[in-house]
């Protein structure tokens, strides 16, 4: 409390509008604000791509060129420096070459002021250096652009540092107001965006206190804050000089480029909160509530700094109120997590969130309109042309200016790609890359080559943003009557311990004493088998897929649980028992069971122990072991199982080649089995599933990432698909690509061989193509990050932040269901499919994020069925309940409670619907199909339960028969 007062009587901005963005952005609808927004930016949007003087111009003592820090910095200990850089001063035609293709309105650039004034004023101006700019600015005329010119952009003369010592000495006020002059004059007619001075933060407390850049004093923080005194004086004294000398016969306007970072609460405490917002101040706010407010400082710098920081007068600040004419603002690695002192995080967790900043400055500086004259990220320095990490960070960016555009109502004016080439990157020299067009500094003519994110920015201006594509839009219809619609899960519960009737001791009642039951120890009746009534989880288990409206059931057997010791000598008939009556249940209540013969796990890769310890899928002999286990499983339940699944989803990416090459011949010899002894009795279906997440191409321009993303596929799905459905042998494309690579010594992987005999064997061996599908994956050819590169299939991962994600980070892309299966049809044929898992983790009752998921990857399933011809037979949610699959069920698991997700009810609407129906028309009835078995009528499968009921009975009428014929001789002999 005393906090709030302090904060009162000091005048602080307590929450309000600005200061409880926060809170207002946790409470945005999810998913619907997370997904990607398809729309445009306003019509007269303005484009643009920016460079800097030092980092990209060269000819640094050209043409009488005089040095600048930058040049005295870089000189000093050997470093690298921007004598050459992207030469740009010898090429200007290049350049505007360049532009031309991006398709951008606008060109931000700066005048290097020590080219322009190689004595740092007016007085000594270069013929050669007028002549450059003037014909740059001419040029872009010419070709409809405008430019966008920033006065300082870091490179003060080494002159003026000499002199004046530098932004802390108060006379280069004037100093640059008469350079600012000097560029009107000589400019301003074609000019109609100027900025003063770049990232002023950068340039006052890196420049003057860290000393982190030139001048590269390593001052007290006092330096840094006069530094930043006088930056502001100067720019509010050069946009008065434009105000009243040129806007009237220019018509331009003016601002000053604020660059800034973006802060979260590490907790939504109010102290956390507060904290944040002094983050912003001290960096943002320092020179922003000066231009943009009321001429002054943030009251949190002044209550902290205190002596520290400058004071304006009153006149001061009244000069320097409403200095800009746009909000100019610079968003990138600049500053954000690399050059903002960690002190001013204030404990905070710094993001990337440049919809939230461009909130913020809409709300906290009075909804002015907004430039963004820097923005992207970085790469590093060996990434050439196809830049996707790059590309995918541009496009967040956008992303989030569009949606604060859109949604949030800001008045965000124009974009700035930063930067059109690559530079001299300041501190880091030439160990990153920003540009959109490729520089090869070691080249005599530095040329430059668009990257994929020039091709990306080139689209993107060329649409005006995203907007809708008529692939994404949801279609109305319905699946095929006979569409088998199912629940997944990776094993039931089994409880194989009866509930019930298992006791078989004797009890009497004591009507004396304890007036209860007592054991009669020593006696005990016989124990008599155990009936599927027994058991409560089955009834429970049942009784919630009931619930659902599902007509299939998919899961996985457990083989160590069934024969412990990895053959049929040896088996647990309670648990085999218990699966017999899971399924008959199942059957009982018109729900077909689809079971998995295995399924990896983590504890022994879901074998018996004893195969696991002698090499799991290694061990030649697990083939003989898993088709003896096999043939049990089809006697004893397939009678009751009408879909078989000998393999579910093989850990593609961590199989051995042998393992791999075991497991087929374990398929091929279990679906013969299958075929030959139990198919004609049993009419039942058998294949294998597949993990089958569709893999993208991370650039869509790139021809590389298009064979990357091929090759992952084959490694992913035909390793094991191609032997079963075309060939009986391994992709071609696997066998050459790891030849390749074997024979350069990049890693030892060898596929075995097949005999003829095995091939034919192999192939062949399906009834349908069964697979499981989670999410999309974004996939790139050369390494960025050791994080998410796979080194076996050389193959760098890529995350596209627009993608709706979930909390253990799965990418939401319904689309990927409908390539994946396109895929599958063009290359093994028009085949029968079936998805047997397709969910997302959402632990919450009202999951959100899960209905979104059911509702669009079905309906994604449904294009592929109506508008691709792809033979779609099922499609099965994964998973059932959180219990057996924390977060991913239908229904939640807590305090041994199940409750039903808001979820279920939305797939059960669609089952109900059997898809998506058109509102104008009623869909004919489908006839239910029941599953055919002899073995599975009502009396045979509650056999045990009748006679135990027509006992009873029996009992009844016995004794009822009995009590009134001995009530009636009673009456009789009282006669």
């Amino acid at each position: 409390m005393r906090a709030l007062v302090a904060w009162l009587a000091l005048g602080f901005w307590l929450p309000g509008c600005a200061e409880n963005i926060w809170h207002r952005f946790a409470r945005l609808p999810f998913p619907k604000d997370n997904l990607f927004l398809y729309d445009t930016f306003p019509q007269d949007f303005m484009w643009a791509v920016g460079t800097a003087a030092y980092q990209v111009e060269g000819g640094w003592q050209q043409d009488g060129r005089a040095p600048s820090i930058w040049d005295t910095h870089c000189h000093k200990d050997g470093r690298a420096t921007g004598d050459v850089a992207s030469d740009s001063y010898n090429n200007i035609y290049r350049d505007t070459a360049a532009l031309q293709i991006l398709g951008v309105s606008h060109y931000r650039f700066s005048i290097s002021w020590s080219r322009l004034f190689p004595n740092g004023t007016h007085a000594g101006a270069s013929q050669a250096g007028y002549a450059y700019y003037r014909t740059l600015i001419h040029r872009l005329k010419e070709i409809g652009i405008k430019p966008v010119v920033t006065l300082y952009h870091w490179d003060l003369p080494q002159r003026l540092q000499d002199i004046y010592g530098g932004w802390v000495n108060e006379s280069m006020v004037e100093v640059f107001e008469a350079y600012a002059k000097a560029c009107f004059n000589l400019f301003g007619k074609d000019v109609k965006y100027w900025i003063t001075i770049d990232n002023p933060y950068v340039v006052a407390w890196h420049g003057y206190s860290s000393g982190s850049l030139p001048p590269g004093i390593k001052g007290d923080k006092l330096l840094g804050y006069k530094a930043g005194h006088n930056l502001i004086k100067a720019h509010a004294r050069v946009w008065h000089l434009y105000d009243t000398q040129f806007r009237s016969l220019q018509k331009g306007q003016v601002s000053i480029a604020l660059a800034s970072h973006w802060i979260n609460p590490i907790n939504m405490t109010q102290h956390c909160i507060e904290e944040s917002r002094k983050s912003l101040d001290f960096v943002l706010g320092w020179f922003a509530r000066p231009i943009f407010i009321d001429g002054d400082y943030p009251q949190s710098m002044k209550y902290n700094l205190t002596s520290l920081l400058p004071e304006f007068t009153e006149e001061e600040k009244r000069f320097n109120k409403g200095t800009a004419d746009f909000f100019a603002l610079s968003f990138g690695p600049i500053l954000s997590f690399q050059m903002l002192d960690p002190d001013m995080k204030f404990r905070q967790m710094e993001s990337l969130s440049l919809r939230m900043l461009l909130y913020w400055i809409n709300t906290e500086y009075n909804q002015p309109p907004i430039f963004i004259v820097e923005n992207s990220w970085l790469i590093a320095a060996f990434t050439k042309r196809e830049d996707a990490k790059y590309m995918y960070y541009l496009k967040t960016f956008v992303m989030e200016t569009l949606k604060a555009i859109r949604i949030d109502g800001v008045n965000v004016i124009g974009y700035t790609a930063w930067s059109l080439m690559d530079g001299f990157e300041w501190h880091r020299e030439y160990r990153i890359r920003r540009g959109l067009f490729y520089v090869d500094f070691a080249s005599q003519n530095k040329k430059l080559m668009p990257k994929s994110s020039a091709l990306f920015y080139q689209q993107l201006i060329k649409k005006n943003g995203f907007p809708p594509l008529q692939e994404n839009q949801p279609i109305q219809g319905t699946f095929p009557c006979n569409f088998a619609w199912g629940v997944t899960a990776c094993t039931i519960q089994v409880d194989s311990i009866p509930a019930q009737f298992n006791d078989p001791s004797v009890y009497v009642w004591d009507m004396n004493k304890t007036k209860g039951l007592t054991k009669v120890e020593g006696l005990r009746m016989p124990k008599r088998k155990t009936h599927c009534a027994d058991y409560a989880s089955i009834r429970l288990q049942i009784s919630m897929l009931r619930s659902t409206h599902i007509n299939h059931f998919y899961f996985s057997l457990k083989w160590s649980s069934i024969v412990p010791h990895g053959n049929i000598s040896q088996i647990n008939h309670s648990v085999l028992h218990y699966y017999q009556c899971f399924v008959t249940e199942l059957v009982r209540v018109n729900i077909t069971p689809v079971v998995a013969l295995w399924q990896p796990m983590a504890e022994h890769q879901g074998m018996p122990l004893k195969l696991y310890k002698m090499g799991g899928w290694d061990y030649v002999h697990t083939i003989n072991a898993f088709v003896e286990y096999a043939r049990l499983c089809f006697k004893e339940l397939g009678n009751f199982v009408a879909i078989w699944i000998t393999m579910h989803e093989p850990p593609m990416r961590n199989l051995t080649s042998t393992s791999g090459h075991n497991l087929l011949k374990a398929h091929a010899l279990a679906w013969h089995l299958y075929d030959k002894e139990f198919r004609m009795t049993q009419k039942g279906k058998i294949s294998l599933a597949l993990h089958a997440d569709w893999v993208e191409p991370a650039s869509p321009f790139s021809r590389n990432d298009n064979t990357t993303s091929e090759r992952v596929l084959e490694f992913d799905i035909g390793r094991l698909a191609d032997p079963i459905f075309l060939s009986g042998d391994y992709p071609k494309v696997i066998r050459e690509w790891l030849g390749q690579k074997n024979s350069h010594g990049v890693f030892d992987f060898h596929l075995p061989h097949f005999t003829e005999y095995e091939k034919q064997l192999i192939k062949g061996t399906f009834d349908f193509f069964a697979l499981t599908h989670y999410t999309t994956e974004l996939v790139h050819w050369e390494m960025e990050d050791t994080v998410r590169y796979d080194y076996g299939l050389e193959v760098q991962f890529i995350t596209d932040s627009t993608f709706l994600h979930s909390p253990h980070e799965y990418a939401v892309v319904p689309w990927g269901l409908r390539k994946i299966l396109n895929w599958i049809k063009s290359k093994y044929g028009d085949i029968p499919i079936y998805v047997l898992g397709n969910g997302i983790d959402d632990g919450k009752l009202d999951d959100k994020l899960r209905i979104y998921y059911i509702q669009h990857y079905i309906n994604e399933a449904l294009k592929a069925t109506l508008l691709d011809g792809v033979d779609l037979r099922g499609y099965f949610v994964y998973s059932f309940t959180d219990k057996m699959d924390p977060q991913f069920g239908l229904f939640k698991y807590v305090a041994n409670k199940y409750e039903a997700k808001d979820s279920k009810n939305i797939y059960r609407r669609i089952i109900n619907n059997n898809g998506f129906p058109s509102m104008d028309t009623t869909p004919a009835p489908c006839p239910e199909e029941i599953f055919e078995c002899t073995d599975c009528h009502v009396f045979q499968t509650r056999k045990y339960l009748f006679a135990f009921v027509a006992f009873m009975c029996f009992v009844f009428i016995v004794s009822v028969f009995m009590i009134t014929y001995y009530s009636k001789k009673g009456k009789r002999r009282y006669k």
